[in-house]
This record gives structure tokens, C-alpha cells and sequence, in this order.
């Protein structure tokens, strides 16, 4: 098992790093040049840097992700696959993605685009993050990790 970072806007790299460290358990942030930026916490060897192509470090994550492997992306796509490949998938808000309600989100993701090219405005966007989105992502990820959760 390791767990694979969609890191590219991340905002819990460096509790991801603490709980890994914790749990020695390897942990590749995936991102692309474009957001290269050195992080004093976390040992650069994990940062893998892909070109800035749309979908780069997506592909990148997919092509390193295997069964059992931790996927921490926001991305509903990207959940989807690795979702596919057996892997376990958790935003960085803490909510764990499975196949009971991965298709709603990319229907509800699809309607979302269908409306902005429609020039309509879509309610809302991302709310604020707030500390209880890191405390349920800290104890969600540990759940994962100690095979204390319930696979759907």
C-alpha cells in the first residue's frame, strides 16, 4: 500500500506527510512544473513532477496506482478510475469516494459544466475550508490506513 497525492492544490500535504511518517507508509505527491514549490516539511525525493498538459499528473497517478494503493484527489474523475483499479480514494475534505456515490458526483459534475456553457450561473462554488474539513480528512485517512472503514 502507498498512498498517491493529486497535489497540485492540496491543502493538507503536510498532514498527509505527519500521518505517513506515523504509519511509515510511502507517499508520492504528484504535480506538475508548474506548481513546483519546495515544502520544508516534506522530503522533496516524494514530490514527482509531471509536465503541465491538461490531465498530466492525473494520468501520472493512474498509471503508478494499483489495488489497495490510498488515491487523495478532488477530482471525481480521477476517483472514478482509481476506484476501478481497487484502489481506496478520500478528498482532501475527508470524504471517501466509493462506488455507491462516485456516478452521482459525475453526474452532478456534468450537469454543473453542462450549465456554465449554457451561460448559466451554477449556485454556489467550493465553500471555505474550515478546520473540521482537516479533522475529518485526518480521521478518515487513518481509518484507511488502519483497514477501519467500510468498503462500499
Amino acid at each position: 500500500m502507498k498512498i498517491l497525492v493529486d497535489s497540485d492544490a492540496c491543502p493538507v500535504k503536510n498532514i498527509i506527510n505527519n500521518i505517513s511518517n506515523k504509519y511509515n507508509i510511502e507517499t508520492f505527491y504528484i504535480t506538475s512544473v508548474s506548481h513546483y514549490s519546495i515544502s520544508s516539511n516534506i522530503d522533496q525525493s516524494k514530490f514527482i513532477y509531471v509536465d503541465n498538459t491538461n490531465q498530466s499528473a492525473d494520468i501520472e497517478i493512474l498509471n503508478r496506482a494499483v489495488k489497495k494503493d490510498i488515491v487523495i484527489t478532488d477530482d471525481y474523475g480521477l476517483a472514478s478510475l482509481v476506484l476501478s483499479k481497487g484502489c481506496y480514494c478520500v478528498s482532501s475534505k475527508g470524504y471517501i469516494y466509493n462506488k455507491n456515490n462516485i456516478n452521482n458526483l459525475l453526474t452532478q459534475r456534468y450537469i454543473s459544466m453542462k450549465e456554465r456553457k449554457l451561460n448559466n450561473r451554477v449556485k454556489g462554488g467550493p465553500k471555505k475550508r474550515r478546520s473540521k474539513d482537516d479533522e475529518k480528512f485526518t480521521k478518515n485517512l487513518i481509518k484507511m490506513l488502519n483497514n477501519n472503514f467500510i468498503e462500499n
